[in-house]
This record gives C-alpha cells, sequence and structure tokens, in this order.
C-alpha cells in the first residue's frame, strides 16, 4: 500500500514510530508536511500538490496534525477523503475532538461521565459558574490550550474570580470544571483503536503540580483498567467518531470521569510505559480497513 503521514516534524516519536512500521511491513510511505501542501480546489478531479509534485494513488492517510494548523490541516484530510483516500481518523471527527467545547457537550449528549462544567461569556456570570460546578476549587482551562497548558487551578472562590476575570480581559475562550481532589494530580489515557483499548497508562504529575502531562513533567506508569472504563473509553472515541484517539479519564469517587478526547495522541509515552506496539496496531488498522474498502468497492462493481 502507499501510505501517507501528515506530520510538521519529521523527527517526532510518534511519526518516526509510525513510518518505521509502515516500512516493516512493506508500504511505501511519505512523510508530508500539511502546510507545504497546495490544494486545487476547481480542479474536474480533486488534488493535492506537494513540493511542487501531484499525491496520486494513496491508499491511506494517518493525519498527525498538531493544534496550531487545524484549519488547514484539516482541509488538506478533507482533499484527501474527497481523492477516496483512506483517513485514519476523518476530517470532522478531527474537528469534533480539537473543539473541546462542542466535544463536552456531545459528550453529555451520550451521557457520558465528565467533571461538571461549566460556560459563559460575561464577566458578570462568575459566580454563576463557579457554583455551577459546586464551588471553589475549580480548573479553569483555556479552550485553546494543549498538553497542559492553559490549564490553572484557583482553590479559592476569590482566585477562581480572578483567573477569570484575567481570561475574561482578553476575550480568551475557557471552561471552568469541578476539581477532583481524590484523583490527587493523576490521570489514566486509554489508547483506543477501532472498538479496543489497545494500550493504557497512568501519568502522575510531577510534585507541586496538579496537571499530569508528560510534557509537563509527570511521570507515567503501567495502569490495569476496569471493565467500566475500557467501555467508557471506547464509546467516548465512537461519539467523537475517532477510529483512534487519546481517552483520558480520572478516577472520582462516582466512578470514572472523561477529561478529555485527543484525535492525535502521542505514542511515545503509551508505547513505553505499556510495552504495547501502537504504532504496528495501528499500521494493521489501517491494513484492515483499507482490505475492507476494496473489497466493498470490488463487490460494488
Amino acid at each position: 500500500m502507499k501510505i501517507g503521514i501528515l506530520s510538521r516534524n519529521f523527527t517526532l516519536y510518534s511519526t518516526l514510530r509510525l513510518f518505521q512500521e509502515c516500512q516493516n511491513r512493506g508500504h511505501e510511505t511519505l512523510i508530508i508536511d500539511p502546510l507545504r501542501c497546495s490544494i486545487d480546489i476547481t480542479a474536474s478531479v480533486p488534488c493535492i500538490s506537494y513540493k511542487g509534485e501531484k499525491l496520486i494513488d494513496y491508499h491511506a492517510i494517518v493525519p498527525r496534525i498538531g493544534s496550531s494548523i487545524t484549519f488547514y490541516g484539516m482541509a488538506v484530510v478533507r482533499q484527501f477523503e474527497m481523492m477516496g483516500v483512506y483517513p485514519l481518523n476523518e476530517s470532522n471527527a478531527i474537528g469534533r475532538a480539537r473543539d473541546k467545547l462542542r466535544s463536552l457537550q456531545l459528550l453529555a449528549n451520550q451521557n457520558m461521565p465528565m467533571p461538571n462544567t461549566a460556560f459563559a461569556h460575561a464577566t458578570q456570570q462568575t459566580e454563576e459558574l463557579i457554583a455551577m460546578v459546586g464551588g471553589s476549587p475549580v480548573v479553569v482551562k483555556l479552550l485553546e490550550g494543549s498538553q497542559g497548558a492553559g490549564v490553572v487551578l484557583a482553590e479559592t472562590k476569590k482566585a477562581a474570580e480572578s483567573v477569570i476575570e484575567a481570561f475574561k480581559a482578553v476575550n480568551a475562550n475557557f471552561l471552568v470544571q469541578e476539581f477532583i481532589k481524590e484523583a490527587s494530580g493523576s490521570d489514566i489515557r486509554c489508547f483506543v483503536i477501532g472498538d479496543k483499548v489497545v494500550a493504557s497508562m497512568m501519568r502522575v504529575a510531577k510534585e507541586g503540580d496538579f496537571r499530569s502531562n508528560l510534557h509537563r513533567g509527570g511521570s507515567a506508569i503501567p495502569v490495569e483498567l476496569t471493565a467500566e472504563e475500557h467501555k467508557i473509553a471506547v464509546k467516548a472515541a465512537k461519539v467523537m467518531g475517532l477510529n483512534v484517539a487519546g481517552v483520558d479519564l480520572i478516577r472520582s469517587e462516582r466512578g470514572p470521569l472523561i477529561i478529555e478526547v485527543n484525535s492525535s495522541p502521542g505514542l511515545e509515552g503509551i508505547e513505553k510505559a505499556s510495552d504495547v506496539n501502537v504504532a504496528g496496531l495501528i499500521v494493521e488498522y489501517i491494513e484492515n480497513n483499507v482490505r475492507d474498502k476494496r473489497a466493498k468497492a470490488k463487490g460494488r462493481g
């Protein structure tokens, strides 16, 4: 097969691992910088050019699109879809997951368990927001943040009001969420492929921080999921429409709660903590789905 990996950084662990596994399984593979792609919108036949050459005869693409290039990256994925190329995650699903507010609304609509969460526009509603999530302490999250950036723990009502008013002053969009004290600065990353959690890890915040992100100095250890956690993670990915997802959960006194669903989860932490060849499983999933797609097309013919 011919597989394209959409990634801006050729040296990233995740990009390299996917490339290696594609090569190991005999696939022709190219790492493609989405920002160097040109799209001919009005061509009679949909096409994409990369570094001046048309990208043709691709069977599948693997979107590894950073949050900073979501808009253009999704446009490139859509164009590949129009060309009949199988996307590991579809552009619409990536868009749902990248919009944190929308993703939480969709999950809530399916009665998925989450921390109490509130959103408002006007600073006059600050007290109401804090009350909606059960009072302080609260977590205030920028909607545009990633990897733990723009996430603030406000331990008192006064601190929460100050943070909220500061974000409002710069017209930032944010959520206010209840703080789950019993999680003790840890969460669980569930790596979902299709209808299975293929690997999982517990991320623990470094001393003095409540954010467990590995990019923030957190550590990762193996963890065994409960049947309920497995079910919730798989359903959350399906609600988003994602074939591959990183679903983040925390363990609370009322059961597992969803924190976030990531459409482009990193591979380094999960592979090292779980000792699972996640990249290989992703490529195997692509192979099976492209094969099914071909069989269906042949049947219709």
